[in-house]
């Protein structure tokens, strides 16, 4: 399938943002680890998280967890504390994502888990009991979500967990975005050191939990501002925390040097504000960034600087290779379709310093069964206007019904 983009002249619109993917899920496995039986409120309804829904529906002997990165991270680290033995696998792709940096440390801790196929990758057998823990080293620059994994487990390990993190530190808002939802289901976790987290060995309480919206959803909408060209355009987003604790919460600050103002409403009590978008100002004329925090967002950063003609030098990128695809080279290869050279640093960094080459003649974005190369490059259509998105329901992956709140914001949205 194919989808032609064609952005409207002005843009004016409420977005009831989806709800965030990464407390979801985090909160789904901290809550079955409670014992509890109510699922969290206003929980996310994209693919990664019905995932992890079924499964801990279910617990069927093969887990199949499709394209979901954090719900192969996570369930793994759950399923080891958990009685009864499962294989848990994926698609083609997440076969191909390296594990063994979370297996290793699970074994150390005491855990029974077999690869089932090549070592180091899914799919793997896992027979869950109850596991020794103890005090474990990781490195502090592999994926947040295996540290994620290992500490949500912590408070059913038998002695608990002290967890070090040898090294640079990157994604550490995620980190504390897993201890904060850990807190309020009653777990005693804390920094005890600049590089170490203590998880004691006290159990879960279930408690009721409301999911705050996504603001790596709100990046996209952010990116429409910043390019549609319309002085007087205007965005609210829904159910964003300001103050939040999720890591693309920075996506506000980094694009407040791009133009955009965030304005937050008054809430009513217990609820979240309406956020309000609004082009402030001029951009700045280079943006350098580094994404250690919030790898996420560099896509969005990417396309919309070369589209605006904002050079940059994107750092912090690491983790890019390894997610639903190589994200380092297909946003290099797809921003040569639009005329932008893109070039990396190792792999861990992206730079443009203005060099253009021909576009192609038919603008079609590869997508790569990666949600975000499909949302990131969308909002382009404002200034390419002949800009389509292969196999554009990929979306499904975190945001499903971005399609339609881009019909009704206005975007002309046809299959081709």
């Amino acid at each position: 399938m194919q989808y032609l983009i064609k952005a409207p002249s002005q843009l004016n619109t409420t977005v009831n943002l989806p709800a965030s993917k990464s407390i979801s899920n985090r909160a789904l496995i901290i809550g079955a680890l409670s014992g509890g039986h109510v699922l969290p409120e206003n929980l996310s309804d994209c693919d990664d998280t019905g995932v992890i829904v079924r499964a801990l529906e279910s617990m069927p002997e093969v887990i199949d967890i499709k394209a979901a990165g954090t719900a192969m991270r996570f369930m793994t680290a759950y399923l080891a504390v958990t009685p009864g033995t499962h294989v848990i696998t994926g698609t083609e792709r997440m076969k191909h994502r390296p594990i063994g940096i979370l297996v290793d440390a699970l074994r150390y801790l005491g855990a029974s888990i077999d690869y089932v196929g090549e070592e180091g990758f899914p799919p793997l057998r896992i027979a869950g009991r109850r596991i020794a823990g103890g005090a474990l080293e990781v490195p502090g620059n592999i994926s947040s979500q295996y540290i994620s994994a290992l500490l949500m487990i912590g408070p059913a390990l038998r002695k608990g967990l002290q967890l070090r993190l040898t090294g640079s530190i990157i994604s550490r808002p995620y980190i504390d975005l897993t201890l904060h939802i850990m807190h309020r289901f009653g777990a005693v976790v804390d920094w005890t050191d600049i590089d170490t987290i203590t998880v004691e060995p006290k159990p879960y309480v279930a408690c009721d939990y409301l999911i705050e919206n996504d603001w790596s959803a709100a990046s996209y909408w952010y990116e429409m501002l910043a390019l549609c060209g319309d002085d007087e355009a205007e965005v609210r987003l829904t159910g964003l925390v300001d103050g939040s604790r999720q890591g693309d919460s920075s996506v506000r600050y980094i694009f407040s040097l791009l133009g955009i103002k965030t304005s937050f409403g008054a809430a009513a009590e217990g609820q979240p504000a309406t956020v309000t978008l609004k082009r402030s100002r001029r951009p700045l004329p280079r943006l350098d960034f580094d994404f250690v925090n919030a790898p996420d967002l560099a896509q969005t950063f990417v396309v919309c600087c070369a589209v605006l003609g904002i050079p940059f030098h994107f750092t912090g990128l690491t983790t890019l290779k390894i997610k639903e695809t190589d994200r380092i080279e297909a946003l290099k290869k797809e921003m040569r379709k639009l005329g932008y050279v893109v070039r990396d640093v190792d792999g861990r960094e992206l730079y443009w310093d203005g060099e253009r080459c021909q576009p192609a003649a038919d603008m079609a974005i590869d997508t790569y069964d990666d949600h975000r190369m499909a949302m990131a490059f969308a909002p382009a259509a404002f200034r390419l206007p002949q800009l389509r998105i292969n196999n554009p329901m990929v979306v499904s992956k975190s945001y499903p019904l971005f399609w339609d709140h881009l019909r009704q914001a206005g975007f002309g949205i046809s299959e081709v």
